[in-house]
């Protein structure tokens, strides 16, 4: 939808006409308004440009709306001819993205570790909730392991003996018994840091999932956002840990470490498994960084970072051989780039 189109349908949606639209950026999957009410108070709109965006965020907002009172925006209206979501303000606050990327070290651990402990909190909270929220979860980690034989394919790498089962063995996270409730794509741009504390503002992804894709999120680091760059390894211990400490509360089986550490291992996978798809086609002649004005690093120094840690992780525990193989063959046909190894994030520099 255009602009105006927005306008004039949340318009009839709140009952009062909105003005002064302004465009918060967006992606491909939604066009993202701020727009100003008659008593000068501002509105966030959203319309997806497919239903199951529209569905899984309206469901979402409702979902947090009952069960969890101020984690997210507030749903004001939703209507679904237009794919068209109206919810709350929530300002100008700097995300987790902005306080990564600064220069202010102990701020921007102490904004990771409320980050991690606000997911394992929402999850323990919304264990046995699934019926309530209305909106199945795709499999997406089934469409994501069906994709690397021709991933491999376009690289010249022979599938290893036993990648099958390796990767079956992931995909069983799609429906494992640690499902938890998640805004979905909880990238550091998508936390605002507000006076009220942290507060997630994308929900366009939302579901139940299992437990560990949450959890293993700062390890890649963060797989689905632009704002990648490398946690220092105590720093992303620290997350983990905190999101663990209060995931337990609604999981107390997550408290062994034969359960919890596999498992976190196969979410780093699925994620590692997911985004190359998406990152790697653009990048096979030329290197480009992951945001065109924000300071980041490059596809080339993510992929191969993510190949490296994902790889030596594995071998380490003595888990999916046949994955970890494929890592190294994958490091191995781009050893090429001559990539420089992924840097930390600069407000851990120095």
């Amino acid at each position: 939808m255009e602009a105006t189109e927005i306008m004039t349908a949340a318009s009839a949606l709140l009952g009062s006409e909105l003005t002064d639209p302004v465009d918060l950026g967006g992606s491909h999957r939604s066009t993202v308004l701020r727009a100003r009410r008659p008593d000068g108070g501002t509105v966030i709109l959203k319309a997806h440009a497919e239903w199951s965006g529209f569905a899984a965020e309206s469901g979402g907002l409702r979902f947090a709306d009952l069960n969890f009172a101020g984690l997210g925006p507030r749903l004001l209206a939703a209507d679904a001819e237009h794919r068209l979501i109206a919810m709350e303000d929530l300002g100008d606050a700097p995300n987790l993205a902005d306080l990564l990327l600064g220069g202010d070290r102990e701020a921007a651990r102490a904004a990771l570790i409320e980050w991690a402990a606000t997911y394992g909190r929402l999850a323990a909270r919304s264990v046995g909730r699934e019926s309530e929220l209305g909106v199945g979860a795709a499999p997406w980690i089934q469409e994501t392991v069906a994709k690397l034989p021709g991933l491999l394919d376009s690289m010249e790498i022979v599938s290893p003996t036993g990648l099958d089962a390796d990767l079956d063995a992931v995909a069983e996270l799609d429906y494992d018994r640690f499902q938890v409730f998640s805004p979905g794509d909880i990238c550091p741009d998508n936390n605002l840091l507000t006076a009220e504390g942290l507060r997630p503002i994308d929900f366009e992804h939302s579901g139940f999932h299992s437990v560990f894709l949450d959890a293993a999120y700062a390890r890649m680091p963060f797989s689905t956002c632009w704002c990648v760059f490398r946690l220092p390894k105590t720093f992303a211990q620290e997350a983990e840990r905190a999101y663990r400490d209060e995931a337990v509360a609604g999981y107390p089986e997550l408290a062994d470490d034969k359960i919890w550490r596999p498992g976190v291992r196969l979410a780093s996978v699925a994620h590692v498994l997911f985004m190359a798809p998406f990152l790697l086609p653009g990048v096979l002649d030329e290197d480009r960084p992951m945001h065109r004005s924000r300071p980041t690093a490059t596809v080339r120094q993510i992929l191969r970072y993510r190949w490296e840690s994902s790889a030596a992780a594995l071998e380490r525990a003595a888990e999916l051989p046949a994955v970890a193989a494929v890592f190294r063959a994958q490091l191995a046909a781009t050893e090429h780039w001559r990539t420089a190894d992924l840097p930390d994030y600069p407000a851990f520099r120095g």
